[in-house]
């Protein structure tokens, strides 16, 4: 038994029967952090010590029946721009090198209420700025399938240390896409629930009306039982939603029949690889199938949500990192003759290149001159998309797409090109812009054996419905028994 190949469910029944200890699973995972970190560069911040002597305590408190939590012991990492009390929260910039959160995010005080371990920070873009998780100021973090590709972000690290078995489960969070599309290029489960179900307290934000944390897993059980933990009103978030709390887990029925899906025309035009398009179309084949109603229909946001989204999310960065200025808790420059050219060195120094690039452009389009012309333009075109998906979903359950029109690509292959990289966003961003929720599920390989991923999407609050169709096609093609990571090539 390869202990770090299990998944969560599976480790649940472990320590339940007790053929195996917390410390055990702990230490399973710290000697693969140890291997394999090295190569994939997935962590921030590292918390093995910490982990292992956490472990030995929560044994301690199980056998005395101090704690009888079924996830009490259960590994996790954590995305590095989610604040965690006394660890740094660095958000993969100079701005917040060294920057120790004082408080937990609500999504790590529901965690630490579980008595979870923290095995470390996983590594992200820049501020969640980027589509390949190589805009972080400390590392670029390497694809498990191919050391030579991108993990897809901004949730890259996270994605790859599940896919990389170096953590059982993982947060991350999704502005646009950004732990549906890593998911997808690594070959895991990400699910990005409806805007205001989980807590973007602690989270630092990037676009605050598009933010929102979710579970990337190693399977579909394993993303409801951490979305059962995650989920929950919160007075201290003024967007999350007051409503019944759910048992995620039970809407795993395994049973598609007569479930309604939509297949936007749209998303599987002019720009999508004809191999991901080859892997979507046997998917739906599958679900037809298993019982499914699967229908084309006409969805036509694509082409207006990209710039939408950019146009959103960036006068939205521009607003949230004013704050980062060298005055309270971040970088500060060390040579200036006024407070005007403070401001400006630290903000040119502690920010990477994507990141004064989105600055920029937010700033431009709030400015006086064009705010009604591109930022109120947006918001409109917001309200035109969020109405596409209503009426799409009065006669639908769930809408199929790729999540991505492509797979993983080469390190290094569109740095120069950001145009290029936003574009691996075109399936995904459209999702954030109306608050609803989705998962990626990996639906097959690519000839170079690179995984492809499924986006299936949901009415608002509706996560049952999506869950129960990515579980049930999950255990039909038994993905991760058929295809696992080789971790070819070498780092360029």
């Amino acid at each position: 038994m390869n202990i770090v190949e299990l998944t969560v469910h599976e480790l649940q029944e472990k320590l339940k029967n007790k053929e195996l200890t917390v410390e055990q699973i702990t230490k399973a995972y710290v000697d693969r952090i140890n291997e394999k970190e090295k190569d994939v560069q997935a962590f921030v911040t590292t918390l093995t010590d910490e982990a292992l002597q956490q472990a030995k305590a929560v044994d301690t408190k199980r056998e005395e029946g101090e704690i009888t939590g079924e996830l009490a012991g259960i590994p996790i990492g954590i995305k590095d721009n989610i604040c965690t009390k006394g660890i740094k929260t660095t958000c993969s910039s100079k701005m917040l090198e060294n920057f120790v959160s004082p408080y937990d995010a609500t999504v790590m005080e529901n965690i630490n209420k579980e008595n979870m371990i923290n095995l470390g920070k996983l590594n992200m873009d820049e501020f969640a700025m980027g589509s390949s998780t190589e805009t972080s100021y400390f590392k670029k973090t390497k694809n498990p399938w191919d050391l030579n590709k991108v993990p897809g972000g901004s949730s890259g690290g996270s994605a790859a240390a599940v896919a990389s078995n170096m953590v059982p489960w993982a947060l991350g969070s999704d502005t646009g896409g950004s732990i549906r599309q890593p998911a997808s290029y690594c070959g895991v489960v990400g699910l990005k629930p409806t805007y205001g179900l989980v807590s973007r307290y602690g989270l630092v934000a990037f676009a605050s009306s598009l933010d929102q944390i979710g579970p990337i897993t190693k399977d579909v059980k394993d993303s409801a039982i951490l979305l059962n933990v995650i989920a929950g009103h919160d007075k201290k978030d003024t967007t999350s939603v007051d409503m019944e709390k759910k048992d995620y887990t039970k809407a795993l029925k395994n049973d598609v029949k007569g479930l309604k899906i939509a297949v936007p025309k749209e998303f599987f035009g002019e720009g999508i690889n004809s191999e991901v398009k080859e892997n979507l179309e046997k998917a739906i084949e599958k679900y037809k199938e298993l019982g499914a109603q699967v229908e084309e229909i006409s969805l036509d946001v694509a082409k207006y949500a990209l710039a939408t989204y950019y146009i959103i999310a960036c006068a939205e960065a521009s607003s949230n990192l004013g704050r980062f200025d060298g005055i309270r808790y971040t970088y500060r420059t060390e040579k200036f003759g006024n407070l005007k050219e403070l401001y400006k060195k630290t903000r040119s120094e502690g920010f990477g290149p994507e990141v004064k690039r989105r600055i920029i452009l937010g700033t431009y389009v709030l400015s006086s001159g064009y705010y009604d012309a591109y930022y109120k333009k947006a918001q409109q075109v917001r309200t035109l998309v969020t109405n596409q998906f209503n009426k799409a979903f009065e006669n639908y359950d769930v809408i199929l797409t790729p999540t991505s029109p492509i797979v993983s690509f080469d390190l290094g292959s569109k740095t120069d090109n950001p145009l290029e990289m936003y574009l691996a966003d075109i399936c995904t961003v459209s999702i954030n812009i109306a608050g609803l929720p989705a998962i990626s599920i990996p639906c097959g390989v690519n000839s170079d054996g690179m995984p492809v991923g499924m986006q299936l999407i949901g009415n608002r609050f509706c996560e049952e419905t999506i869950l129960n169709a990515a579980y049930t096609y999950e255990q039909a093609i038994n993905f991760r028994q058929n295809y696992k990571p080789e971790f070819k090539g070498g780092a360029k």
